[in-house]
């Protein structure tokens, strides 16, 4: 957007600040035709056409002379600050005004409140207690490691071979049955199975880990794919025999042409051996009438 408006509100021609010139008049960008002037009214409300007195421009006349000014006039229309639009009448430029209702749907409404919804999103993440105490052992195992003395890591009342921490039972208990009904909580070390089994019993919490729901859950699922792939091979089949049914008709159809052209060959046949008899005989009447 400031390098829309830059393109847009850029002076056309040449200028200074410190000198006016009376061939700018044309480029309504021009700071000196941007700048107040004040002109003279008459007893009858008659305006003078030429100016009375013009205030001299500056460089926030017009923010927009230059690509760094025109980032910052961009930041101070984002914080509500509209002065340095002010100089022109949205009348005649309609363009401003499209960029302008543009940059306060993308930028402001849209953009900003996606940026608010990230926000949101990344600090219930870091509010997360799991990803506070991670955060939270992993700078621990940072100060273990390179902050500490040889002899400081030897320490037993900072590092005990054996650590007792208490847990509530009914968040335990909650957690377990959570890890149950995922699936997760039978796993295949068997170093562990004993403290499971134990922990089950002292929350009283009955679990049997071949009736389990969602082990069932999953075997219903692969029975009910069975069933989905047996159908489908059933159909499979179907469509193999129609083909073959259909292929042996047409070769049926195929033998029968196949032996109505035999005999009509064969007919041919017959007519061609009787004319050779026939032949035969003539060259035999042509030899005995000939002795």
């Amino acid at each position: 957007f400031a390098h829309a408006f830059y393109i847009l509100l850029s002076p056309k021609s040449e200028f200074s600040l410190e000198q006016y010139n009376t061939n700018n008049n044309g480029d309504p960008n021009n700071p000196w035709n941007l700048a107040p002037s004040y002109s003279q009214i008459d007893n009858n409300g008659n305006i003078n056409s030429n100016p009375l007195m013009n205030q001299i421009p500056d460089g926030n006349t017009n923010m927009f002379m230059d690509f760094k000014t025109s980032l910052f006039a961009i930041y101070l229309f984002l914080i509500g600050d509209l002065s340095a639009l002010s100089n022109w009448t949205y009348t005649e430029n309609p363009s401003i005004a499209i960029l302008i209702v543009l940059f306060s749907l993308l930028v402001v409404v849209y953009l900003m409140n996606l940026l608010i919804g990230l926000l949101n999103i990344a600090i219930e993440k870091d509010n997360d207690r799991v990803s506070y105490l991670m955060q939270k052992a992993e700078i621990l195992a940072e100060i273990e490691l390179f902050y500490l003395l040889p002899n400081q890591r030897r320490w037993h009342t900072w590092f005990p071979a054996v650590i007792h921490y208490y847990a509530d039972v009914d968040k335990t208990r909650i957690k377990i049955e959570r890890l149950i009904e995922k699936g997760e909580w039978d796993t295949k070390e068997q170093e562990l199975a004993e403290m499971r089994e134990n922990l089950l019993d002292k929350l009283q919490i009955k679990h049997d880990p071949i009736d389990n729901k969602v082990i069932l859950e999953k075997l219903k699922i692969d029975n009910e794919k069975f069933k989905i792939d047996n159908e489908k091979l059933k159909i499979d089949n179907k469509v193999i025999l129609e083909k073959l049914k259909f292929h042996e008709k047409l070769l049926e159809e195929n033998n029968e042409v196949i032996l109505e052209k035999l005999k009509s060959h064969d007919k041919k046949l017959d007519k061609l051996e009787k004319l050779d008899k026939l032949e035969e005989l003539e060259k035999l009447l042509r030899e005995i009438r000939a002795k």
